[in-house]
């Protein structure tokens, strides 16, 4: 890995992949014929591209419980005590509508409702992802949105991987879909003969799923547009080697253009762990990916104090961010931009990306600066409340009409004052 001594000059903020124009074309292509010819240029997407011919686009009850036969105990244990752990760290998000009276009899408050439906896109193709079913179905659940669609492309057979579906199951999803790509964020979007459009559509895909989802925005709401992962790790000279390199590893795996940096105070595990990226990469299974991802992007920053490596985080901010210092908790009161933090050796990424509780859908390219992870809030939406009272009204009416013939609006000044005559 590439080792920085002279941090102040490096830039750390990622761009954002706004794809070709013949990948933005293909899109808008793509969602036209599917919003003309509905179940009929889903099929067809779904043959050309995933080889798979289908007669009916739903998942039915029986695929579910064969998946169940193909799915080892233990992982199913394992799924369902994930979701509960999960589900209680969202609960704890949880909301209520509110509302509070004034002195005059005026009544002001929010009112806090689920979403109706929420479309949730699972990737497929070269893995399968249950955990993405897990982290962006329950926070639904919990919110209390009654209709959860999830889609995601089948294999050549026909059918979605088994653990995919078991996890929609555990997570409490009824209607499933064999479809992916930018087709099936259309279909979510629009509607077809057989998936009735959503009101948001949540989850990660692919340059053209993103696209899509960018497209769609304004017609539907969604999470965010996901670019490939990215952690970040801040150490001192207590950290171990093997385990920061095999922690900035877990993250190249994914994609080549996912984003592994160090941020350390000590030249000598930045030599070390630059040698051990190497080492491990050798007997790694997606060695090829990951051996890309760590030469375009990754890098070790070698700073002067963990004040310095706190500030280098924060211009990133990263995705993940690992502190792997002496005393972790210290250092937390430095960190402004981070979409998920963990904290200490034993807090090592994959506990969040499939276990702890958290959620793991995060924000991408920088946007933590500005954005949250995925959670119970962006499955509900708020109304404000207002009950004047006559007293109130009374005292006000004046002032609201002056302010209104401020912005030249007459109309808004006669309104208030056919009341008050």
């Amino acid at each position: 890995m590439k080792i920085v001594t002279d941090i102040k000059g490096v830039n750390l903020k990622r761009s954002v992949d706004a794809g070709t124009a013949e990948q933005r074309n293909a899109v808008l292509e793509i969602i036209r014929n599917v919003q003309k010819n509905g179940d009929i240029a889903l099929k067809e997407y779904t043959e050309k591209w995933d080889g798979a011919k289908l007669s009916t686009l739903t998942v039915k009850e029986e695929e579910i419980r064969e998946a169940y036969k193909e799915v080892e105990e233990e992982m199913i244990s394992i799924l369902k005590e994930a979701a509960e752990n999960i589900r209680n760290y969202h609960i704890k998000q949880l909301k209520s509508s509110w509302s509070f009276s004034q002195e005059n009899g005026s009544i002001l408050g929010q009112r806090i409702l689920p979403l109706d439906s929420v479309g949730v896109y699972v990737p497929g193709g070269t893995a399968a992802y249950p955990s993405s079913v897990l982290m962006n179905v329950i926070p639904a659940k919990v919110a209390g949105v009654e209709r959860i669609v999830m889609v995601s492309p089948p294999n050549e057979d026909g059918k979605l991987p088994s653990a995919v579906l078991v996890a929609a199951d555990i997570a409490g999803v009824k209607e499933i879909y064999k479809v992916g790509g930018a087709q099936a964020v259309a279909a979510l979007a629009y509607g077809t003969e057989s998936i009735k459009s959503v009101d948001k559509i949540v989850g990660p895909g692919n340059i053209f799923v993103a696209l899509a989802k960018r497209e769609v925005f304004g017609d539907v709401a969604i999470d965010m547009i996901a670019g490939p992962s990215e952690i970040a790790i801040l150490a001192d000279s207590t950290a171990f080697t093997h385990e920061i390199a095999a922690d900035l590893l877990s993250q190249a795996e994914h994609d080549e253009r996912a984003s592994s940096i160090l941020v350390t105070t000590s030249s000598k595990l930045a030599e070390e762990v630059s040698e051990e990226v190497e080492k491990q990469l050798q007997t790694l299974p997606r060695k090829e990916i990951a051996t890309k991802s760590i030469n375009n992007y990754g890098m070790i920053l070698v700073a002067e104090t963990l004040e310095e490596a706190a500030e280098a985080i924060n211009a990133m901010a990263p995705e993940h961010l690992e502190i792997m210092t002496e005393d972790p908790e210290a250092l937390l009161p430095f960190i402004r931009h981070a979409g998920s933090i963990f904290l200490g050796r034993y807090s090592s990424e994959p506990v969040g990306d499939y276990f702890a509780g958290t959620n793991h859908v995060l924000p991408t390219n920088g946007t933590a600066k500005f954005s949250n992870p995925l959670n119970v809030d962006d499955f509900q939406k708020k109304s404000s409340v207002i009950h004047y009272s006559k007293t109130a009204f009374e005292e006000n009416a004046h002032k609201i009409a002056k302010f209104a013939r401020l912005e030249g609006l007459e109309a808004h000044a006669r309104a208030i004052e056919a009341r008050k005559n």
